[in-house]
């Protein structure tokens, strides 16, 4: 087994000599092993490009270490920053003289770990039982896509054309109408692009393809030499065939003769969407695109960050000092901060205060930020003095993993004063700073049993544990195909984002269309299958508006996995809505198709007896209020991680994704919410009304039946069990001929966003910022239909509190003549049941809830009015 890192490039890196420059290289320890890049002198911007495989000896977990050096300095001890090995992602790597803080401000490497390439047939293949199923990177579900790749690798011996005997080379890519540019590299004879050009076949215009060696020049560039393929010559390639090799080609002249000094490695060949060079390349659907925003067009795969609860217990503290001396110690509170997350324990008031308080954090591998526990005053009313502070890295053995729900032991941690700078110099002066001894006593662990939530729980795509040991092993394959799309509304610049587990997609960005065709195909494991995969698209308003542009949503798709059928492919075209302030507006279609493969049956069925969350949120559940507010901070750790990637996932596509608002008030999912409970109980309704008509003898043919059936369910009552079982059987195949055909998408008339059902300024309301940015006047309305409306849901909350209270006072004593009657019929009944056998009064109570309208009476019944004349709590209410 073994493990590639492909290191890609480095920017802003620190300087390293007096000249503001630096030589760096990069250095990669895995397992024991060292490995090297080679040195970029003199760039703060190195671009390596260069792939490092290391031997696996053992498959247990390991870390990777990925420092980024300056040479000829000696390599740092790679202990500093590290990253769990996992799937590709950014990796981070640090400056080799000091820790750097959270936001990276000298400078970041970009690197990706992944398995090598796949070995040649002729050596073998080796399988081992206890490895899981690998999932096959097939593109069956999707339209083949055919693209001319040319890949240009480096130059060298390129003549000089300037006076000064310099060089500024760059490469055009001529295939007709398209022309594809890589960067130009300042006075480099034998520079190393490493570009690969992706021109789509459907567009191709020429039967030539022509590789242009320039010199950037200030006036004009100069031409240095080309070579010229015929399109008829370039060879095909599919995967899994190997890559084609490159080959160097010596430079002609605009009259085809070849010239005496230079050469370029290019690779040329005809290939699909499933070529390994697809991600990356430039394609010919972006060809309008400047060089800096290219990046921002390219399909690309991200991985969510690894998210923790870090829980944190303030038990006590001891010898606490004012922070002013002359003064006795006012009420002390503990202020916990984790990054942006803050939390407070309540203030009491001595020098050995006792709080027991728990609070939970959520923290994100690598963990960047230490934990900061600081012990305030109370002085006043807002406003609090810290008395002291201590920095708590979030790692062991700091804070140790409770895999296991074990009890942790608590620690005490000494206390630092928090000094100003002059208070500091003084102390530094009278050793005042170690003599200080005030202690915290606190008990800190990561809580890796259980689930981040960083989605609602309604559609989850993910509810497996953190920690690795915990977790269940896939019972199947997710494959989604995003295909295209039409009539998509609003910008020009589609691209798509799906969301399932930790794992995010990203398709490439096709400028100028409304009727994108993607034809990108990705793949998922699968632990459990009540989950939800989200599909979105958005319009690239990052290619031409600046770095405060937003890209637009266009609308969204979510499909729930236990809705397919296992090895079918499900292809449809899904609407795409989006509500605005202006109302609900049609935004276009997304086309996908969405596969399910099982490859664990027994473990997929007994999936539906187990709970959906791991155990510990059931043996150690956490509040309801305390579990928005960590979700919420885990969406914000999410959208932060992805947002620092390159290129990044933006905020804004984040939150949507993540639907970050849907906790908010809105009018419209009220009604929405009412409707479905309505429709719930809908069933109930109708059974009642058909019970009401046949004790009404509305169809005297279906009461005679009913009469039937009742005698022959009260002479055997042992066949009303297996009566009602097969009934739900029978209806359940009925059933089965009108099942489901396609995935459900977004219901515009059960989310109650139709233009009839929903008012203008509801949706507007619901658009509002928190807290409100809208005008006195229209608050003030809008705070009066508020009223009105949960005066209604208060008068149903209170006639259901009547009618349970009436209950109550069957034997409460509250109607001392009710509760009377009441016991002496119960003792009556009960007498009566006794002696009489159960067929027998089951027989007679059918047949006069059955009797004909002829022996009814149309005023309530005795047991009714007795019911209604119960006193209830109602009356004591101010």
């Amino acid at each position: 087994m073994k493990v590639g890192v492909e290191i890609l490039d480095a920017s802003e890196l620190a300087p390293k000599d007096g000249a503001g420059a630096c030589n760096a290289f990069v250095e990669v320890e895995f397992d024991g092993q060292k490995q090297y890049t080679p040195t970029k002198p003199a760039d703060r911007s190195p671009q390596w490009n260069h792939t490092l495989v290391f031997d696996v000896r053992d498959p247990s977990p390991l870390r990777l270490y990925l420092i980024a050096n300056d040479s000829p300095d000696p390599p740092p001890a790679p202990a500093v920053h590290h990253h769990q090995h996992q799937p590709p992602q950014s990796v981070s790597a640090e400056q080799p003289d000091s820790r750097p803080p959270p936001a990276f401000p000298h400078g970041e490497a970009q690197a990706q770990a992944q398995p090598p390439p796949p070995e040649s047939e002729s050596k073998g293949k080796t399988t081992h039982d206890h490895e899981p199923p690998r999932i096959a990177s097939t593109y069956d579900m999707v339209e083949p896509m055919s693209y001319l790749y040319v890949s240009v690798v480096k130059a060298r011996d390129l003549p000089t054309m300037d006076i000064t005997g310099a060089l500024d080379p760059y490469v055009e890519v001529r295939l007709g109408n398209f022309k594809g540019v890589t960067r130009h590299l300042e006075k480099n004879p034998n520079p190393v692009w490493r570009q690969v050009f992706a021109f789509s076949r459907d567009h191709l215009q020429s039967s030539q393809l022509e590789v242009v060696v320039k010199d950037k020049d200030v006036l004009k560039d100069d031409f240095v030499g080309r070579v010229v393929f015929d399109m008829t010559d370039i060879p095909n390639r599919v995967p899994p065939d190997s890559p084609l090799a490159p080959q160097w080609y010596r430079l002609a002249d605009r009259s085809g003769e070849k010239i005496r000094h230079g050469e370029i490695m290019l690779a040329v060949w005809n290939g699909t969407q499933a070529d390994e060079a697809f991600p990356e390349a430039w394609h010919s659907d972006a060809h309008s695109v400047s060089l800096d925003s290219l990046a921002s067009t390219r399909s690309k795969v991200y991985y969510s960050p690894k998210l923790i609860y870090l829980k944190v217990v303030a038990i006590a503290a001891q010898d606490l000092i004012p922070a002013e001396k002359g003064r006795p110690l006012a009420p002390s509170i503990v202020k916990i901060q984790l990054g942006g997350q803050t939390r407070r324990t309540r203030p009491q008031g001595s020098a050995n205060p006792m709080w027991n308080e728990e609070f939970l954090f959520v923290a994100a591998e690598p963990f960047d930020e230490p934990l900061v526990v600081t012990v305030e005053e109370r002085v006043a009313a807002g406003r609090d003095e810290p008395v002291g502070r201590v920095i708590i890295p979030v790692a062991a053995p700091y804070v140790p993993r409770n895999d296991l729900a074990k009890s942790i032991e608590a620690k005490w941690f000494s206390l630092s004063r928090a000094l100003t700078a002059d208070e500091a110099a003084a102390a530094e002066a009278t050793k005042l700073k170690s003599s200080f001894a005030s202690k915290i006593h606190l008990r800190l662990s990561l809580e890796t049993a259980y689930h981040v939530l960083d989605e609602s729980t309604h559609y989850s795509s993910d509810l497996q544990p953190a920690a690795k040991k915990l977790r269940k092993s896939p019972i199947g394959i997710l494959e989604l195909g995003i295909l295209g799309a039409r009539n998509l509304a609003g910008g020009k610049s589609p691209y798509c984002v799906a969301k399932y587990g930790a794992k995010w997609v990203r398709t490439r960005t096709l400028v100028g269309t409304a009727a994108p065709r993607w034809n990108e195909q990705y793949t998922w494991e699968v632990f459990d299958l009540c989950t939800v995969v989200t599909v979105a698209v958005f319009d690239n308003c990052h290619l031409t508006g600046g770095g405060d542009a937003k890209d637009q949503r266009i609308g969204k798709v979510r499909v729930r996995l236990s809705t397919l059928e296992t090895e079918r492919v499900y292809t449809h075209f899904y609407p795409l809505m989006t509500l605005t302030p202006g109302g609900l507006k049609k935004t276009g279609e997304l086309h996908l198709a969405v596969r399910f493969t099982c490859t664990a049956w027994a473990n997929m069925l007994a999936m539906y007896g187990k709970p959906l969350l791991p155990k510990m949120h059931y043996t150690h559940p956490i509040s309801v209020l305390q579990m928005d507010y960590l979700r919420f901070q885990a969406m914000q750790m999410v959208a932060a991680r992805l947002g620092r990637a390159e290129p990044p996932l933006h905020r804004e596509v984040v939150e949507y994704m993540l639907d970050v608002d849907s906790h908010m008030f809105s009018l419209r999912r009220s009604k929405a919410n009412f409707k479905r409970m309505t429709s719930l109980f809908s069933g109930a309704v109708a059974v009642a009304r058909w019970m009401d008509g046949i004790c009404k003898w509305k169809n005297p043919v279906t009461t005679i039946l009913v009469h039937v059936l009742f005698l022959i369910l009260v002479c055997y009552p042992e066949l009303i069990l297996p009566t009602v079982f097969l009934y739900l059987f029978v209806i359940g195949v009925w059933n089965y001929r009108r099942r489901p055909r396609k995935p459900a998408h977004m219901d515009t008339a059960l989310s109650h966003a139709e233009a009839e059902q929903v008012h203008p300024d509801e949706l507007d309301e619901e658009f509002d910022t928190f807290p409100t940015s809208k005008p006195g006047d229209v608050v003030r309305m809008r705070y009066d239909r508020l009223r009105s409306v949960a005066g209604r849901v208060q008068t149903v909350v209170g006639d259901l509190a009547t009618q349970g209270e009436r209950a109550q006072a069957l034997l409460s004593w509250r109607d001392p003549r009710a509760t009377s009657i009441f016991v002496l019929l119960s003792l009556i009944i009960a007498v009566v049941l006794y002696v009489t056998p159960f067929q027998v009064v089951a027989v007679v109570v059918g047949l006069y809830l059955l009797r004909h309208p002829r022996f009814r009476s149309k005023q309530p019944s005795v047991p009714f009015n007795f019911y209604k004349r119960l006193p209830a709590k109602s009356d004591v209410l101010l």
